[in-house]
């Protein structure tokens, strides 16, 4: 199998494809004043669990949802079809047009890199516009069970550390809060279902991810209080 059609199998047909939860949205939202005629981008928006609630949240808003990976554009094309102010494109995130007045990326700047994807995009605000972004942070020195589970990002830092990423990139973070404990839970409990069905799968590269998949949720198991991501917002200087 491909690396995309493994991600496929294993991604294919959750709510989400990362933690988070509709209040994250509304907070983020609220805080930054985002107008409510006004145009949002939903950057590497997965099957759309989140644009939903942009979209819920900003019935006035137009709404341009963005996904890579062709089966997640799909589920999310699917799950926003009866949404009048949604446009689901399959396409980069780091190629942004605009102007947005708020960039939402769950769980995904980190594949651009905070300075470089904040760099990228400042061009794609509108005037007084901003970027609302979660971020793999670390809660203090990380132990021997947090070290292996985010040993493929070796780029992770401490919420000093993410601020001053965003500082490089000429922004100002306006406020943070972390996503911790619950909205993991939500995550990887239908994941951990939905990959134990995989098991009588014989392609071995996929078998491979299934087992990989199954370690992370086990660490995140012994490790719940210090795993977090940091949901930032930021605005340019």
């Amino acid at each position: 199998m491909t690396e995309e059609e493994i991600l496929a199998r294993i991604y294919t047909g959750l709510d989400r494809e990362g933690p988070g939860e509709p209040s994250d949205v509304a907070w983020a939202i609220d805080r930054l004043g985002v107008p409510k005629p006004s145009a949002v981008c939903d950057a590497g928006c997965g099957s759309g669990a989140d644009t939903v609630t942009l979209a819920n949240t900003l019935p006035k808003a137009q709404i341009t949802a963005i996904e890579q990976l062709p089966h997640l554009a799909k589920e999310a094309q699917v799950r926003c079809n009866a949404l009048p102010n949604v446009n689901v494109l399959q396409g980069d995130m780091a190629q942004l047009d605009g102007p947005y007045d708020l960039i939402w990326c769950a769980g995904a700047l980190y594949f651009l890199g905070v300075t470089e994807g904040l760099r990228g995009w400042r061009t794609a605000l509108a005037p007084g516009g901003a970027v609302a972004f979660s971020e793999p942070v670390l809660l203090g020195p990380a132990d021997e069970t947090v070290a292996a589970f985010w040993e493929e990002y070796p780029a992770i830092t401490d919420l000093d550390g993410i601020n001053a990423r965003v500082e490089a990139a000429g922004y100002d973070v306006v406020d943070h809060r972390l996503i911790i404990g619950a909205p993991w839970q939500r995550y990887y409990t239908p994941l951990a279902a939905h990959v134990a069905a995989l098991h009588a799968e014989h392609d071995p590269d996929l078998r491979e991810a299934v087992a990989a998949t199954e370690r992370e949720i086990t660490l995140w198991q012994s490790a719940q209080d210090r795993i977090a991501y940091a949901l930032i917002l930021v605005r340019p200087r």
